[in-house]
């Protein structure tokens, strides 16, 4: 293969792996849950003898009737400092080389993750140590997202980002499906090794990363990809570009005719905070995440529980049940970047699936544990629906947002961009589990219509870009017909 090529493979697999050791050690503590506060009358009976027969195989502090709330705060102490870590996250990933920093942010969380599951063996019972560990694994975690994205769109451009970012995205289903397997084996023996495990695995792949992970095409040779091509307009090659904005993703950008990858220039500095949030598209498709990552998120740490609770499975089972969420997300997020490349409208294929989604939650909610068969096909159908925008957005659009035309060749906003789209998704990733822990002992009922509310509001957020996209593809129409009208006069005239 030419060298680009197997670089371009390299950068693919090498980034994959780390993500999914990321997610793959992020999943390990919605397994244990259930397993922290188990049913003990379902056991039998209580060995030691002691007053507290009702949670004498619970593990404390999580013995308590409030172990919810104790839950939701274990969530939200890792993901409300993720939010945060994620906004400064990007403006280090876009100052720091990207190898150093995505391995040694691997191998902290490694040690972070293990350290939690080490409470296990040393016999630790107080909550500020799992507090601490939980905030400190958020910080570190947020170096993976902005470093990988900003790798692989420096490798790739445009023109099929969403199909080849799509595929690739499942990084984050295969960790959390690998992470409840590894979980679920220890979960009920020492449920310490559910930590410990995913904590050996992510500080290896950040070993490998240092070694073999190269950040961008010209430092082996490679010529940088294209990053602005035509969508609608590739069709017709006498179209003209639409003055309706810069967007790129809206299916009416122009080709970037200066993008020559090995002009000397001057080493463009890296894009301000501000400055990325100038770009047309980031506010809007960060707003939207924050809805999106909230539905997506509480069912990755309470989709456990849920089935516990509801489906009265044991921890294992609703572990492996859990996982089809998952691959549901790994089907949406691959349709969705197909169908966006096709079409060009990354906003209104977000929507849609946005839009769907709602009354798919509540079918699941009602009908989802009336049999396994039911319940297998409405995880998957909620899955694809739920993560599939989720997924289009943080990888596809913001690579497309950190190469904007607008920023005239500056490859230097990448890891910027991609850190507050994220990063705001990330706040909704912190309060999706937090209400859920609220609202759940007034009924599960009330967590999914708080879901469904999450995924409108998340559809509304991107109208206007919607209307934008609309509008190009009816100038695109308008142009396409006006074209066949000259091609038939000329015919005649010619006759």
């Amino acid at each position: 293969l030419p060298s680009s090529h197997s670089y371009r493979g390299l950068t693919l697999v090498l980034t994959f792996l780390s993500y999914t050791s990321y997610h793959l050690s992020r999943k390990p503590i919605s397994i244990v849950k259930s397993q922290l506060h188990p049913n003990c009358s379902a056991l039998g009976l209580n060995p030691h003898n002691d007053s507290n027969s009702s949670t004498w195989c619970c593990w404390a502090p999580f013995d308590g009737d409030n172990y919810k709330e104790l839950f939701g705060a274990l969530d939200n102490a890792f993901l409300v400092a993720y939010a945060i870590g994620m906004f400064i996250s990007g403006i280090f990933g876009e100052r720091l080389p990207l190898r150093y920093y995505l391995s040694g942010g691997m191998v902290l969380s490694g040690l972070f993750t293990a350290l939690f599951g080490l409470g296990y063996f040393w016999d630790i019972h107080v909550l500020w140590y799992f507090i601490v560990v939980q905030v400190c694994n958020g910080l570190v975690q947020t170096t993976g997202w902005p470093a990988v994205v900003a790798c692989v769109g420096n490798w790739f451009g445009k023109g099929k980002r969403g199909l080849i970012m799509g595929i690739w995205n499942s990084h984050t289903s295969v960790g959390n499906i690998l992470g409840s397997l590894i979980a679920g084996a220890w979960v009920s023996s020492a449920w310490g090794l559910s930590f410990v495990v995913p904590g050996i695995i992510i500080t290896t792949v950040g070993i490998i990363c240092f070694f073999f992970l190269v950040e961008y095409p010209e430092d082996v040779d490679c010529s940088p990809p294209l990053h602005h091509v035509m969508t609608i307009s590739e069709k017709d090659p006498e179209a003209v570009t639409s003055n309706e904005g810069p967007l790129s993703l809206s299916g009416q950008s122009s080709v970037d005719h200066s993008h020559s990858p090995k002009e000397p220039a001057e080493e463009p500095e890296a894009i301000s905070f501000l400055g990325a949030l100038r770009i047309p598209g980031v506010v809007e498709f960060s707003l939207c995440l924050l809805f999106a990552k909230l539905v997506s998120y509480t069912f990755l740490y309470w989709l456990p529980l849920y089935i516990v609770n509801v489906a009265h499975f044991g921890a294992k089972e609703a572990g492996d049940l859990s996982t089809l969420f998952d691959v549901g997300g790994i089907l949406g997020g691959i349709f969705a970047g197909l169908i966006s490349d096709y079409t060009g409208g990354r906003a209104t294929t977000c929507c849609v699936m946005l839009v769907v989604a709602a009354p798919m939650l509540f079918l699941y909610n009602h009908i989802g544990q009336n049999g396994i068969g039911t319940s297998i096909a409405m995880l998957i159908i909620c899955g694809a629906l739920v993560n599939g925008p989720y997924a289009l957005i943080t990888t596809a659009v913001s690579a497309d947002l950190g190469t904007h035309e607008s920023l005239k060749g500056n490859a230097k906003a990448l890891s910027t961009v991609t850190a507050i789209i994220d990063g705001t998704g990330s706040v909704g990733a912190a309060l999706g589990p937090l209400l859920a822990g609220l609202i759940s002992p007034t009924g599960w009922n009330n967590v999914f219509y708080m879901l469904i509310a999450a995924d409108v509001l998340a559809c509304l957020l991107l109208a206007r870009v919607v209307v934008k996209e609309a509008r190009g593809w009816c100038g695109y129409m308008a142009r396409k017909r006006g074209s066949s009208v000259q091609l038939t006069e000329s015919v005649m005239d010619g006759k």
